[in-house]
């Protein structure tokens, strides 16, 4: 009932349809805070970068280099936020006359995070060495760094493990003593405020140009928003909603030849950032050159952009095979040690054969399969392991894996709360997994118990309309932390439904008054909802999903994206 008022007063104050009012409510927006959640700006909810502890003095020696000319050098990491952190402040540089090298370390060979190899051989050129979402539990290759003569700003937004490292500037408003409320930023989100607070003490400079606009560089900051699954609240929101904007009109030359490569033939949404663009960027730090999605986002060359795009869609082609032989062999290990019962709260799988720029997807596939806390490791013929860890709703890796780490049962480990990393040697892999079971089970499963779908609404085949569609976007962006509209259509006929791709369900849905929509399950032809949906053909069944707009040939159709299915 409270819900159903909050909604009311929404559609009333503000004259919005009542589904949009619905789905506003249900996500806990109050009607005052309405028209500035539907119109997200950055100068209502930019926050004031000093709240951010280190800010001054970081913004302080980033302008310094700027005014001296200074060789700088950023380390950034392998993931779509690394890649944009990076680029993000490549570009800035480059504005006032400064190419900076970006230095992405192998996955493989070096692993996350600076290294003192890595950090030494930079600092032998450079004058000041940023770290872009990574550093801050980076002590020792920091301070070899600083031993050899260069200045080390670390900006980055991972959670905490261990001291700082001594005597550095250290922008992370995920730091305990960081009261600034911004945790929820990616690390380009914080490489941005870093970046207002240059400009701030450059402005006026009349040896210097004119500040570049910053605001060009959202759309790369909107790709590593979506794609780093921050939640869509606050300044992040109306970074994604500006960033998309500015993305549509084409003018970063990496993200408009990656868009062409990807064959996206419609206006860019979060769904292409997170599924299409994103994997395709990861492609390079998987199983290719690390530091070839920094390159594409921070370059102006076309041609270069173009070549760069192309190697990033085949090595992605590559992951793809290589990903789904992996995932099959993850999925059936599994499988077995689930057959006898309700099995670990958190599943830990390894392999000697696995790529370890892939244990990240497989961990994510294996969570959504068995809908539990899953680390994918991949051994090395030193018996080391690269893990890779992805959680459910509600329990947070990040904090495990630092009590793992703290508890001598990981060589090193980090992360967040819904993904993770971690280094283990293969002997310590039975106590790990011990470990994790005593700390986590009751907590785990009392979430799987708690597990269900929110629904917003509850409509027919033939209520699913491409205004209704509309209409809903205006309380988008969706994505982490703000979920888009989940629908249920009760009581429709499963028409039709059949294999596609290499492992999609397309289906057709017939309400009981003839209407038809157009459905499909991502990755479910393996998963029980697959089976369910190819074994239901003909019979009523209860369906939810949400709603999207397919484009083809120039047509806009309606596409229930199917989440669940039951029988009616």
């Amino acid at each position: 009932m409270r819900q159903e008022n909050a909604a009311l007063a929404i559609a009333q104050d503000h004259g919005l349809p009542d589904i949009v009012a619905r789905v506003l409510a249900g996500r806990g927006v109050l009607s005052a805070d309405a028209p500035r959640f539907l119109d997200p700006t950055l100068r209502e909810l930019l926050p004031d970068p000093m709240t951010l502890t280190d800010m001054g003095a970081a913004a302080d020696r980033l302008a310094k280099a700027v005014s001296d000319g200074e060789s700088v050098a950023i380390f950034g990491d392998y993931d779509v936020d690394g890649a944009a952190s990076s680029a993000i402040l490549a570009r800035f540089l480059r504005h006032y006359g400064i190419e900076a090298r970006i230095y992405i370390p192998d996955r493989i060979f070096e692993g996350y995070g600076p290294n003192p190899d890595a950090m030494r051989e930079l600092a032998a050129t450079a004058n000041l060495i940023v770290t872009v979402d990574c550093g801050t539990n980076s002590a020792e290759a920091i301070a070899a760094a600083r031993g050899a003569g260069a200045d080390v700003v670390v900006l980055d937004h991972h959670q905490v493990g261990g001291a700082l490292p001594a005597d550095t500037l250290v922008v992370n408003p995920n730091r305990e003593d960081d009261l600034s409320g911004q945790g929820h930023l990616c690390a380009a989100g914080v490489v941005f405020l870093a970046l207002v607070e240059t400009v701030r003490r450059l402005r006026g400079r009349p040896d210097l140009p004119a500040p570049p606009d910053l605001l060009k560089l959202l759309d790369i900051l909107a790709l590593a928003t979506v794609c780093d699954v921050v939640p869509l609240v606050g300044v992040n929101r109306a970074f994604v909603v500006k960033g998309l904007i500015a993305m549509r009109a084409m003018n970063n030359p990496g993200l408009a030849a990656l868009a062409r490569s990807a064959r996206i033939g419609e206006p860019l949404g979060t769904f292409h950032l997170s599924f299409l663009l994103g994997p395709r960027i990861n492609a390079g730090g998987r199983i290719g050159d690390a530091a070839l999605g920094a390159r594409l986002l921070a370059t102006d060359d076309e041609a270069e952009a173009q070549q760069i795009a192309e190697t990033l869609e085949r090595l992605n082609a590559e992951r793809q095979a290589m990903e789904l032989k992996m995932v099959e062999e993850a999925k059936a290990e599994a499988d077995a040690e689930l057959l006898s019962g309700t099995g670990p709260a958190i599943l830990v799988s390894a392999s000697d054969a696995w790529h370890p720029g892939l244990v990240g997807l497989i961990a994510s596939r294996l969570k959504d399969h068995t809908r539990r806390p899953v680390f994918a490791v991949a051994f090395n013929a030193n018996g080391v392991g690269t893990g890779s860890g992805r959680s459910i709703t509600g329990f947070d890796l990040g904090r495990l894996v630092r009590s793992a780490v703290e508890s001598g049962l990981l060589v090193k480990g980090g992360g967040h709360a819904m993904a993770a990393g971690i280094t283990v040697e293969r002997a310590r892999l039975g106590e790990l997994r011990g470990y994790f079971e005593e700390q986590a089970a009751s907590q785990v499963f009392a979430l799987r118990d708690q597990e269900s779908l929110m629904i917003d609404a509850a409509l027919s085949a033939g209520g699913a309309t491409i205004d209704l569609i509309d209409t809903l976007e205006r309380a988008g962006p969706y994505g982490a932390g703000h979920a888009a509209p989940l629908m249920v259509l009760p009581r429709h006929t499963l028409a039709d439904a059949r294999l596609v791709g290499a492992n999609h369900i397309r289906a057709e849905l017939r309400s009981e008054t003839g209407d038809r929509l157009a459905a499909i399950a991502f990755r479910a032809a393996d998963a029980e909802l697959g089976r369910f949906l190819m074994d239901r053909r003909g019979q009523q069944i209860h369906v939810a999903g949400t709603l999207a707009i397919n484009h083809w040939n120039g047509n806009r159709t309606v596409q229930l994206r199917i989440v669940d299915a039951a029988p009616a």
